[in-house]
């Protein structure tokens, strides 16, 4: 086996089960929360749950028009924790709030299978052209 095949993608290792939705600047995400992404008390570690709402924010901006042609990069972001995320499937929920050419102001919030909201989030994002990130990476790796 491979190194590229035993390391398991960011998908795998946030736990994300399925895109729910991904159009028109917003986007859902179902994740399962397994047992060995919690502290003590079984709480998901905050980590996962900035994860989670970061990803989906980071997708809402791919389904922009010509949104698989950038990639996301992260400038800020902050996340308020509102009750625990504990083991089973959460929705992680994006959307745009406002886009510029090279930067889009995003919103989140993560929920529980019984539609609970247990984490919100915003980021500012900025909008780099893939071929140049994916040119970037191959150099950082010769």
């Amino acid at each position: 086996m491979t190194e590229a095949a035993a390391t398991p993608s960011l998908g795998e290792t946030l736990g994300q089960q399925r895109v729910i939705a991904m159009e028109g600047g917003r986007a859902a995400i179902e994740y399962l929360c397994g047992p060995h992404m919690c502290h003590s008390g079984g709480v998901a570690q905050g980590g996962f749950v900035c994860g989670w709402i970061d990803a989906a924010m980071a997708h809402a901006a791919m389904s922009e028009p010509g949104g698989l042609e950038t990639t996301p990069m992260s400038l800020e972001l902050k996340v308020s924790f509102f009750a625990p995320a504990r083991p089973g499937l959460v929705v992680a929920e994006g959307w745009i709030e406002r886009r510029g050419r090279s930067t889009c102001f995003a919103e989140g919030r993560l929920l529980d299978s019984a539609g609970q909201v247990l984490a919100k989030g915003t980021s500012t994002i900025r909008l780099m052209p893939r071929a140049q990130v994916e040119a970037a990476a191959r150099r950082a790796v010769e």
